[in-house]
């Protein structure tokens, strides 16, 4: 796996917070006790996810009587602009599992989350190496503990695969060569729900990737596409779409509407049989079929084997509030997210393989390391992956990646203008963003 690059290095250098017009209060120092008190823990996901946060919430509630934790969830589709309006207003929950880019979206030096470091008291940082804590680091400080590292792969619904004979692609050539034969049965052998954050665009820059060995964007936000190279990754996109591999956007906002793709009977009732996702995620996917239907396929390579180009990155990360009137309280109940044996055992791999030694040991042992998540994990560790850098994740760029994506799909723009323009504004935003 290609080494993880270290996130701060780059993030001094943006001036992008979403929280700018809010008064810097006071910090409360830590005391080193744990008082009486009510906590806010916020969180996105699928039903899996929230399920299981649940139970880890209420059983914190048992151990803990004197310290509530007050659930706040919801799923990822406005996520962001929702916990921005808290940052911005000072009402954010004391407790926040973050994206990798609000780290600098919402924190462009540091401040508004809690620095872990001084939290040690209560939050143990030795099942981390240092090169999965320097993710969260900006400027020194620890401003986020990383829950866990992933990518997103290609996983299937076996039952629809297996009827009409077929078998999961290995190459960019079988993937694209599928759409006749589900065509034929008016079936997708896959979707990329653009609703949720630019997965079509994704799997265009793996493509690109693989195939040139350019990164798409540079660890200090720098664009490394050249136009032309936006240009065929649009060609290939449109490609799917005319070989019936996916579905074209009109044809999926007409079936789904603003649902997610796990939420669309077309997946649920087998008409979509294949779906990209993240591997802390899958369980969303997994959920709303038959136990044992969603099965992971192997990364696509091209004809000679080669399947560089895919992505990591730190899936997602808790932080603290920077105006929390309770650092130490906030910080026990991160511990007991990220360390604690029972905890590890109901989170399970709903947010992916943990990062902590500690919670992947008591899944290890327990015989609970294993599914999707683990399946997705093992074939990104044996790949030669690409770190997403973070600028990368920004929403404004996710827009641009969805416009260019939308019109060559729609037929108002051709691919060379289409990736013109979404060059020019991509290098427009970053250079904004580095000065």
């Amino acid at each position: 796996m290609k080494k993880l690059f270290k996130a701060a290095a780059l993030c001094c250098a943006l001036m992008l917070s979403a929280c700018s017009s809010r008064k810097n209060n006071s910090v409360t120092a830590p005391d080193g006790k744990l008082d009486k008190c009510t906590l806010r823990f916020s969180w996105w996901g699928g039903d899996d996810r929230h399920k299981a946060t649940l139970d880890a919430v209420e059983l914190w509630n048992k151990k803990h009587p004197d310290i509530s934790i007050t659930p706040e969830y919801g799923g990822w589709d406005g996520w962001t602009e929702k916990v921005s309006a808290q940052m911005r207003s000072g009402t954010e929950p004391d407790i926040m599992q973050i994206n990798y880019d609000w780290l600098i979206s919402m924190s462009e030096d540091g401040s508004r989350f809690y620095d872990l470091d001084s939290l040690t008291d209560f939050l143990d940082l030795s099942g981390y190496d240092d090169e999965i804590l320097s993710f969260g680091r900006m400027d020194g400080r620890l401003s986020a503990l990383t829950v866990s590292v992933s990518g997103r792969s290609l996983f299937y619904n076996s039952e629809v695969f297996s009827s009409l004979g077929a078998e999961y692609p290995k190459t960019w050539t079988e993937l694209a060569a599928l759409g006749k034969s589900f065509g034929m049965e008016d079936m997708y052998p896959l979707d990329l729900d653009i609703q949720s954050g630019g997965t079509a665009w994704y799997l265009a820059v793996v493509y690109i990737q693989q195939k040139t060995g350019r990164e798409f964007i540079s660890d200090d936000g720098r664009l490394g596409f050249t136009v032309d190279d936006i240009s065929e990754a649009l060609e290939f996109y449109k490609s799917l779409e005319e070989d019936h591999v996916i579905r074209n956007v009109r044809t999926r906002t007409d079936e789904d509407g603003n649902a997610a793709l796990y939420q669309s009977s077309e997946f649920i009732d087998g008409r979509v049989a294949g779906v990209l996702e993240w591997g802390s995620a899958v369980g969303k996917y997994e959920s709303v079929l038959p136990d044992g239907v969603l099965e992971a396929g192997p990364l696509l390579a091209d004809d000679s084997g080669n399947n560089s180009g895919w992505l990591i990155k730190p899936t997602l990360l808790y932080a603290v509030s920077g105006d929390t009137k309770y650092p130490d309280e906030a910080a026990a109940f991160i511990d007991f997210l990220v360390n604690d044996e029972e905890c590890a055992e109901l989170l399970g791999t709903t947010r992916g393989i943990p990062a902590s030694d500690k919670a992947a040991s008591a899944l290890e042992k327990s015989g609970r390391l294993s599914g999707l998540a683990k399946e997705c994990d093992d074939m990104l560790h044996n790949a030669d992956t690409v770190t997403i850098s973070p600028y990368m994740e920004l929403p404004r760029m996710k827009e641009f990646y969805n416009t260019a994506i939308e019109s060559v799909s729609y037929g108002t723009a051709d691919t060379d203008t289409a990736a013109r323009q979404m060059y020019d504004s991509i290098t427009d935003h970053l250079e904004k963003i580095r000065k």
